[in-house]
């Protein structure tokens, strides 16, 4: 059966990297919500919905929806969350799930009350190249990560006149929060140093200690372009490490023999490097940065199904390294 979703949010993010991919999937957009009357009608047009309104819980009573999804702020995903799962209906947010790990706190214990799930939008986990690395490492042909390091870099753009890096951190750096146990393991200890050379230019190490008795370094901050590739990851293991560019180019370095000396050299597929890349000349509807294939697990998990989905679990485990990781920075 069609799943009929009610939808909250028609901002940019929202009208053009979720509800495309959203609309792949057999679902039935029923509703949609915005407080900006020409994005809302915007929206409509674009998706072929009728059912306008401005009032999120007016959305959220209707009697025709099995589920809500939404894109806003985060004081809202934790209003219209609650709101949402006290009616009985399972939930799809964006991230952060709140502006807090107590909001986060409030929304999980909102979701085991009703029994409906509330699954987050990491869609980190997801992403081309960071998806063929989780694979990689549990394949078990990879054996024990040793470390993770890398970069996850932006510009100051989310600052207007008044530096403040509430933002930044929420919906940047939340991401990384999460990502790194997804890849790793459960986090133990989280540290960091920061430098700052102006205000709104901020760069930070984070480093981690994990359960798996692996050790990890994260620069992030708010001193790159935005046009160049701002992201980069290298898991470390025995004798092999696998690099991933850009979300999108993957190279699994292995214990290659050396063949400059070596008439008979040739490539072996049990040692040598494997690479991957996109072909961005193929279909335009491929989604390397993982939100379709975040839908595809979200789907079937709003429909009562188990799946890989990122539930608010989740979601209060990385608010809550988030807040830590502001503390040590004192930011």
């Amino acid at each position: 059966m069609t799943l009929k979703i009610g939808w909250i949010g028609c901002g940019v993010h929202a009208s053009q990297m979720l509800l495309p991919q959203l609309v792949r999937h057999d679902i039935q957009v029923t509703a949609l919500c915005d407080i900006d009357a020409a994005r809302l009608a915007s929206a409509g047009r674009q998706f072929g919905v009728s059912n306008l309104t401005g009032d999120a819980e007016e959305l959220i009573r209707r009697s025709d929806i099995d589920a809500v999804g939404m894109a806003v702020g985060p004081d809202q995903h934790l209003l219209f969350g609650k709101m949402a799962l006290e009616r009985g209906l399972p939930v799809f947010m964006e991230k952060p799930p709140s502006g807090s790990a107590e909001g986060a706190r409030e929304l999980l214990a909102a979701s085991e009350r009703s029994g409906k799930p509330l699954l987050v939008g990491f869609m980190k986990r997801y992403s081309a190249g960071n998806r063929i690395a989780a694979n990689i490492l549990r394949s078990g042909r990879f054996g024990p990560v040793y470390g993770l390091t890398g970069y996850y870099m932006t510009a100051p753009a989310y600052f207007a006149g008044n530096v403040d890096y509430t933002g930044f951190f929420l919906h940047h750096c939340v991401h990384y929060m999460d990502l790194v146990s997804f890849l790793v393991s459960p986090v133990t200890k989280l540290t960091a140093r920061k430098v700052e050379k102006d205000r709104g230019k901020v760069l930070f190490h984070v480093h981690f200690d994990f359960e798996c008795g692996a050790i990890g370094t994260i620069a992030m901050g708010t001193a790159q372009s935005r046009g160049a590739p701002v992201e980069r990851l290298e898991i470390m293991g025995d004798h092999q490490r696998i690099e991933v560019d850009n979300v999108i180019e993957v190279r699994w370095n292995r214990n290659p023999p050396f063949k400059v000396d070596d008439p008979a050299a040739t490539l072996d597929g049990a040692v040598d490097t494997l690479t991957w890349k996109p072909n961005f000349t193929a279909a335009a509807n491929e989604d390397p940065k993982g939100y379709h294939a975040l839908l595809a697990d979200v789907i079937p998990a709003l429909a009562g199904k188990q799946t890989p989905a990122p539930t608010i679990r989740e979601g209060v485990i990385a608010m809550e390294r988030l807040e830590t990781l502001r503390r040590a920075l004192a930011l």
